[in-house]
């Protein structure tokens, strides 16, 4: 019986941790587009870039889509394929929270 719990509990688990490791990139740094790609990605899209740093293996665009909203794009270094965008919304979040700025 132990056994079995052991076995679950390890089933359980490994899913929730190869989830987390789908945000990393894995590449050889000879594969890698230049960052002056990485510029022109941004570029098409209509974002304006205000840092372009490495995170987990992979490029991280930091900067405001079109709109004005802040954003945070998570690029794939070797295919320049977009693997996340986020918009920043720390005034929403700390009002869930049930914090304000006063």
């Amino acid at each position: 019986m132990k056994k079995t719990l052991t076995i679950l509990g390890f089933l359980a688990v490994f899913p929730a941790g190869a989830a987390l490791a789908d945000d990393d990139c894995f590449v050889p740094m000879a594969d890698w587009q230049p960052r002056d790609a990485v510029a022109r990605l941004a570029e098409e899209n209509g974002w304006a870039v205000r840092r372009i740093k490495i995170d987990d293996g992979c490029y991280e665009i930091d900067g405001k889509d079109a709109a004005g909203r802040g954003i945070e794009v998570t690029v794939h270094p070797g295919t320049l394929r977009v693997i996340e965008l986020e918009y920043d919304d720390e005034d929403d979040k700390r009002n869930r929270e049930g914090r304000t700025d006063d």
